[in-house]
């Protein structure tokens, strides 16, 4: 049975579409639905039943689904394990948004010149999801916050990058102290589902601040547009650069300095692919290493702008 044929048929069940699964696997709509074809001729049933741009299983489709999962797995597994001399494989590496604009282009670019051979596949999502996607195998490692509880011991962790949180406002700042500008203007919340967003809450609760809640939501880049359009303040980590382009922000230092969010790379102990992920966290570290001899350090006490 060709593995090609049932990642195709994985991926188009996962993706709901032939078009989003042709682009995450960089072929055409023609060739996915082709490999799931032939995947169907060799079943001698149907696999997938289209309603619109829909694509959902049948029941034969849900049936075969878990063992196709099953045995992709083990076909990488087996690819990692025959690979003793050096660090050869596909590799699913999961990050969320300000990882993928900020950390992980120049990870990606120092694979690319230094291990050619690993087959990296990218899966965003939230902290609070990767965490998951980890523990669960869904994905090999991924690059996320520090959850706010102990992670377990049969997991690796490795902090790449510290970010302090700022109250963040439209600029220039005001005059005013950081949980006074918390306590009496509209507060645009970081979801509490999240990772972050929990922290900022507890943060919060223990500085006695109880803000005036206009909105609640999941995108650091969405909520940071707001605070430029004037609709309130929020907490925010100071993320890697790429920030929105335009904006014209005040980053206001909070006066508990050790308030940060640590983002870092998370795996399994246990995980056949420990030599690639190695291989990743060895360039991600020379990455930062290169991005902190080259960027100046902010000075202390000051809010930083972005035009």
């Amino acid at each position: 049975m060709d593995t090609r044929s049932l990642e195709s048929f994985v991926s188009v069940i996962d993706c709901g579409s032939i078009a989003e699964a042709a682009r995450r696997l960089n072929l055409t709509p023609a060739g996915v639905a082709k490999r799931v074809h032939a995947l169907e001729a060799e079943i001698g049933d149907r696999l997938v039943s289209r309603s619109g741009r829909t694509v959902r299983p049948t029941t034969v489709g849900m049936a075969v689904l878990n063992g196709a999962r099953l045995l992709l797995r083990a076909a990488r597994d087996l690819k990692s394990t025959a690979a003793v001399d050096r660090p050869v494989g596909e590799l699913r590496l999961g990050a969320v948004q300000t990882a993928l604009t900020g950390l992980v282009p120049d990870i990606l670019a120092a694979m690319t010149r230094f291990h050619p051979q690993i087959d990296i596949h990218i899966i965003r999502d939230s902290s609070t999801e990767m965490y998951r996607k980890v523990l669960n195998g869904h994905v090999d490692a991924a690059i996320l916050s520090h959850p706010p509880f102990a992670i377990p011991k049969a997991c690796e962790w490795r902090t790449l990058r510290e970010e302090p949180f700022v109250v963040l406002t439209p600029a220039p700042a005001p005059a005013r102290h950081p949980h006074v500008i918390l306590a009496q203007e509209p507060f645009i919340r970081l979801d509490r589902t999240l990772h972050a967003g929990r922290q900022i809450d507890a943060y919060l609760r223990k500085a006695g601040i109880r803000p005036n809640e206009r909105f609640e939501l999941d995108g650091l880049e969405a909520i940071a547009v707001m605070v430029d359009r004037g609709l309130g303040v929020t907490i925010l980590p100071d993320w890697a650069p790429p920030w929105p382009q335009g904006l014209s922000l005040a980053k206001v230092p909070l006066p508990d300095r050790t308030f940060t969010r640590r983002t870092g790379l998370l795996w399994t102990r246990a995980s056949l692919r420990v030599g690639l992920i190695q291989a990743l966290l060895e360039q991600a570290e020379r990455a930062l290493e290169r991005e902190q001899a080259i960027t100046p350090r902010p000075k202390r006490g000051k809010s930083a702008r972005r035009r």
